[in-house]
């Protein structure tokens, strides 16, 4: 197994609110994030940051569970305690007052992935040439595409698109979607803030993964085309390959 991580500021903001990365016990056995600061909120780049360093942090300190429960347990316990973290944090310090973050993050084994998920940054699976998303964007706009108000397309172009109806660290508590997804060989996982999905389409994405064989020109290439659309956004993206390597051959 082997991951890749890429962030890029873009072309207008000068501060990057998005985190994330990979992190691994082995070759077999890593966990994946990516964190995006809520875009017109005090701190952003803070409570995304805070996020993945939380995480890496409970993640180092655990020894490799491979059952999908123990998995779920952990993880659905650890983001609680990272959505309470950032929250205290918010209250200690004025400047940081109604911070928050999406968070998509996912502990992958060779057999599995499991999947918390906050906000409207997403994870997509490609396998058998086929793309899927597997998390629901927490909008606004979301739940009027939902209930049939919207259209797909009207959406990506909606005013109010980076609403958000959920994210971590602005209240005590916050609800969790979890999932866990089997995988083989070869498949992808692809996690990636709005930064990227608001400049490229689905269709796009899974043609961008199967072209490139080399997944660090694909990773510079996807930040490249979000810049090259306009690149208000701050792009962020990880991605996971389900592959064996030989020994020594780690991940990056």
């Amino acid at each position: 197994m082997k991951g890749y991580f890429i962030t890029d500021s873009g072309q207008v903001r000068s501060v990057n609110e998005d985190s994330g990365g990979v992190f691994s016990q082995d070759n077999s056995f890593l966990m994946a994030m990516v964190a995006d600061g809520m875009g017109g909120h005090r701190a952003g780049d803070v409570a995304s940051n805070q996020a993945v360093t939380y995480m890496k942090s409970a993640w180092e300190k655990r020894k490799p569970i491979r059952d999908e429960n123990n998995v779920e347990s952990w993880l659905q316990h650890t983001v609680e305690k990272m959505n309470t973290a950032i929250y205290e944090l918010s209250r200690q310090q004025k400047t940081y007052e109604g911070m928050g973050t999406t968070v998509v993050v996912g502990v992958c084994t060779d057999a599995f992935i499991t999947i918390a998920h906050i906000g409207d940054s997403r994870a997509y699976l490609l396998e058998n040439s086929q793309l899927k998303q597997l998390t629901n964007d927490h909008s606004l706009v979301n739940e009027l595409v939902q209930s049939g108000q919207l259209t797909a397309e009207e959406a990506r172009q909606h005013p109010n698109k980076n609403v958000l109806t959920r994210a971590a660290g602005t209240e005590p508590t916050v609800q969790i979607d979890m999932h866990t997804y089997r995988w083989q060989t070869g498949d992808q996982l692809l996690f990636c803030s709005d930064g990227l999905t608001n400049k490229l389409t689905d269709k796009e994405l899974q043609q961008a993964l199967e072209s490139y064989t080399n997944k660090e020109t694909l990773m510079n290439e996807l930040i490249h085309q979000a810049n090259a659309r306009g690149g208000e956004d701050n792009i962020t993206a990880v991605l996971v390959e389900n592959t064996t390597y030989k020994d020594g051959d780690g991940t990056c």
